[in-house]
């Protein structure tokens, strides 16, 4: 029988990311299993170096991945390298964000190519049905909504959201929202599109948490195609819809000029502002943990009140306990099939990859 890959858990490059994809747990499990684990130090990561000593892993530096790496290891992380961190001769799993031709993805895509690398990309690894094996997203909606609400309840005090950093419970959070709302004199309504989703599940129960009222939009509700008046006749609205394919924009800048707009904040989950597929074509930026709001629409006399978007693109690290123990036990046992690449979730996300860097090589989306 052949020896087992080496697994090589990455540290994090992102500003206040603290979440991982395995956590030690389930590295126990691997190296129980006969994976060799390594795993690098990290300065944001929300469990300790010494947690991983303890099951069995090996410690290397931080971003030491990229020099001391055998091109047979299997480097794990979860949100994308920069282009200065190729060449990517190792295969690596991670959310690599290139696949929904999104700004830098042929470049990105062509150094797998050029070195030799594979990349399994997390939000490509499904079952059978074509489900995701592992999702951050019911994290992802619960701490957007909250956000979003507190975002809202900045505006009503003549503010914007300040700097945010990891709460250590669900519990402190809702704590941290049902506070806010205790000091405005009114409360929201929330418009959640895409609720029938993990992450349009989690918005719905941080609203029911605080005892909001919210509208639950799929589908059905947007088939028309927008934009909808509707959304905004809401106080909030939450996007958490995840497309493969391009729809008529949910709102734009033209239609959020419209008078007697009640809309003020919205919380985009799905945030991916560098896609065409954007159903929300009214920012074009991220925004972040030290800034979480972009105001893309002052009041004036048409519209009294402004227009905040929030748009982190790791909202799940504000959770970081609770997504990643959720998220790595769900990977896990795919996680030990990583000796036999080419059955499974494997398969499937290695057959993405090879469709992605024919494209990526064509001349049409050049």
């Amino acid at each position: 029988m052949s020896p087992k890959p080496t697994l090589w858990l990455r540290a994090e490059h992102k500003p206040l990311e603290a979440r991982v994809a395995v956590t030690p747990d389930v590295a126990k499990l691997l190296v129980g299993a006969g994976y060799p684990v390594i795993v690098e130090e990290s300065s944001q990561r929300a469990f300790s170096i010494q947690e991983y000593i303890d099951v069995g892993c090996t410690v290397k530096a931080e971003h030491s991945w990229r020099q001391e790496a055998d091109d047979e290891n299997i480097v794990i992380g979860l949100k994308e390298l920069p282009d200065d961190f190729a060449a990517f001769r190792q295969s690596h799993i991670h959310f690599a964000h290139v696949y929904k031709y999104q700004q830098g993805w042929q470049s990105t895509l062509n150094a797998y190519r050029r070195d030799g690398g594979r990349l399994y990309d997390l939000e490509y690894l499904v079952d059978e049905d074509g489900r995701r094996v592992a999702a951050f997203g019911y994290w992802a909606g619960f701490v957007g909504a909250a956000l979003s609400i507190l975002a809202w309840c900045a505006q009503r005090n003549n503010k914007q959201l300040s700097a945010v950093e990891p709460w250590p419970s669900q519990e402190a959070l809702v704590n941290t929202v049902n506070n806010a709302l205790t000091l405005v004199d009114t409360k929201p309504t929330v418009l959640v599109i895409g609720a029938l989703g993990r992450s349009g599940r989690g918005a719905l129960d941080l609203c029911e948490s605080c005892a909001l009222a919210s509208t639950s939009w799929d589908q059905k509700e947007t088939a028309a195609g927008g934009p909808f008046d509707e959304v905004l006749r809401h106080h909030i609205l939450i996007n958490c819809v995840f497309l493969n394919s391009p729809v008529r924009a949910f709102t734009n800048l033209a239609h959020l000029q419209k008078p007697n707009r009640t809309l003020s904040v919205v919380g985009d989950v799905s945030c991916d502002p560098y896609s065409k597929l954007n159903p929300l074509p009214i920012y074009t930026e991220c925004s972040t943990m030290l800034q979480p709001t972009e105001r893309i629409l002052e009041a004036n006399d048409a519209s009294p009140l402004p227009v905040d978007v929030i748009s982190i693109d790791h909202l799940p690290s504000l959770l970081p306990h609770e997504s990643s123990q959720e998220f790595s036990s769900a990977l896990a046992p795919h996680l030990l099939q990583l000796d036999s690449p080419t059955t499974g979730v494997w398969k499937k996300a290695a057959d993405v990859f090879d469709q992605k860097i024919v494209e990526a090589q064509g001349d049409d989306l050049l």
